[in-house]
């Protein structure tokens, strides 16, 4: 399901770098991180829905190599985004 325009549009504000910024690394990955959490929840009602599951692995892979290019070009800005997400424990 995609995100309601309210929803995405709070994200944007909220991880952009600069006005007008919507393609940023940043504000993908927290766009990303918010439809993997919530994909993450309707598997659980859901267990046997293995069409979308693989469209949660790509959007799982997709975040990662984002974040592994922004750890490559500015390590204070990943680690400032993985706390503000709760992405590592």
């Amino acid at each position: 399901m995609a995100l309601a325009t309210t929803v995405k549009t709070d994200i944007v504000k909220q991880y952009q770098l600069h006005e007008g910024d919507t393609g940023s690394s940043e504000v993908q990955i927290a766009l990303l991180t918010n439809r993997i959490n919530y994909l993450t929840d309707h598997f659980r009602a859901n267990k046997k829905d293995h069409h979308s599951r693989h469209g949660l692995l790509r959007m799982v892979s997709r975040r990662r190599r984002l974040l592994d290019y922004l750890h490559r070009v500015d390590a204070d800005k990943y680690r400032l985004l993985i706390s503000q997400l709760g992405l590592r424990k």
